[in-house]
């Protein structure tokens, strides 16, 4: 199959669109054949911001705008390089994650993708098993089972960093900490829109202190399954960085400390294994070499395409997977009473 995956993550940087062959052959093979990033302008950044505050019409409009303006974008890209598309799979952008209330919510619609490509469509894939009791995330790890089965962590450094890995032939996967949803904040405060290969950072001293409080987070020491939305971030984690009240290249280096120092915890002392890190974190020099010295297996870094749409890539699989009514949630990572092919499936 051809299939086009689409990701907007929390750090709002833009859409990215990843065009993907699949074929099974005992085994599940990929290629990523054409992936951009098309930027959001000031306006749909703005207004994705803003929108877990605006009102319930505000909201239901934009889930319908966002998913024409997607539709849109996978319209041009598909006749840019004229492509042939079996399938979409799009993650959408999540507004509210809450899944301890039941509630998880990912817009732009799928009925206006299809609307505007007229290809089928597979959208909100986490809402089922939040329903089944799931944290409904993360969702990558059946895609790093099936497709990166040779190494033994992936690590996702997003908004989020994430792990999955194998444990007694079960996938465990989880959120780690926050990642760069902070960094880029502390890196706006100070006029850029990220930190560029971490310089900030590395010119920044580690404040001790700031560093125990952010590891004795209570969630750190809570069992998986466990995820971390943006509200957790901007309620329970940034007031701690702000009430340090220090400069902000400090700030920025006691946060990458933080959040290699959680990886490395997470990743175990067995010198033999290999970790894979994907996401806009793994071109941030400073936070992979701080986590190389705090990592034990191997650190492998893959070509920039597959860290910057290896998300996307693993979506577009997830739509695949439900095309052909497989498991593409598994209850090990999100702690559902089931496992489950989960996402909406339009114009089949």
């Amino acid at each position: 199959m051809e299939v086009i995956g689409l990701m907007s993550g929390t750090s709002l940087d833009g859409v990215d669109i990843s065009y993907c062959h699949f074929s099974l052959d005992q085994k599940w093979n990929f290629e990523i054949k054409k992936a951009e990033t098309i930027p959001y302008s000031h306006e749909w950044s703005d207004r994705l911001r803003k929108l877990p505050d605006a009102s319930a019409f505000q909201l239901a409009l934009t889930d319908i705008e966002y998913g024409r303006y997607l539709g849109k974008l996978v319209h041009d890209f598909i006749r840019r390089y004229k492509l042939k598309v079996d399938l979409i799979s799009s993650h959408g952008h999540t507004v509210f994650h809450q899944p301890d209330k039941g509630l998880t919510l990912q817009i732009g619609k799928g009925t206006e993708i299809f609307a505007q490509t007229s290809v089928p469509v597979v959208y909100d894939f986490r809402s089922q098993d939040v329903a089944l009791g799931g944290q409904g995330a993360p969702l990558v790890p059946i895609g790093d089972r099936k497709l990166f089965g040779e190494y033994d962590y992936c690590l996702n450094l997003g908004g989020i960093a994430n792990v999955s890995y194998e444990q007694d032939g079960n996938r465990i996967a989880f959120d780690i900490c926050p990642c760069n949803q902070v960094l880029n904040e502390l890196a706006k405060a100070e006029g850029m829109e990220f930190d560029r290969d971490g310089k900030l950072a590395q010119s920044g001293k580690i404040d001790h202190h700031l560093l125990d409080i952010l590891n004795a987070i209570p969630f750190y020491h809570q069992t998986p399954p466990k995820s971390l939305g943006r509200e957790w971030i901007e309620e329970s984690f940034i007031p701690l960085v702000k009430k340090a009240n220090i400069p902000i290249p400090d700030t920025m280096a006691t946060c990458t400390e933080h959040i290699a120092f959680q990886v490395g915890r997470t990743t175990g002392s067995d010198r033999s294994k290999k970790l894979l890190i994907s996401g806009g974190g793994a071109m941030n020099k400073f936070l992979a070499e701080r986590i190389k010295t705090f990592s034990s297996p191997q650190v492998i870094i893959p070509d920039q395409q597959l860290i910057n749409y290896k998300e996307a890539l693993v979506f577009a699989f997830l739509g695949v997977l439900r095309w052909r009514s497989e498991i593409n949630c598994l209850s090990s990572v999100t702690g559902a009473i089931m496992d489950s092919s989960s996402g909406l499936l339009i114009g089949k």
